[in-house]
């Protein structure tokens, strides 16, 4: 299963890991993904998204029927 937010699409980052004598290796940078339930009270039932903890913070502040609307709008919302 891919490591994409269904919210945001934050997805993995490529960059280097650096040691003391400046020698670089490849690595990943993975987005902090939350498998979370949100009850949408319009539809009267449970959705299960992976959302990183900033669309969690999102969610919170605007709602989560604003926010997939706004997801939809833009083709990243899953439900």
């Amino acid at each position: 299963m891919a490591r994409v937010c269904d919210i945001t699409g934050k997805r993995p980052r490529v960059g280097n890991n650096v040691s003391h004598a400046n020698n670089k290796t490849k690595r990943r940078f993975y987005p902090n993904l939350q498998k979370k339930r949100f009850f949408l009270p319009e539809e009267n039932r449970w959705i299960t998204l992976k959302v990183s903890t900033k669309a969690i913070k999102t969610i919170n502040k605007y709602g989560i029927t604003a926010v997939l609307k706004e997801a939809k709008a833009k083709g990243l919302a899953v439900a």
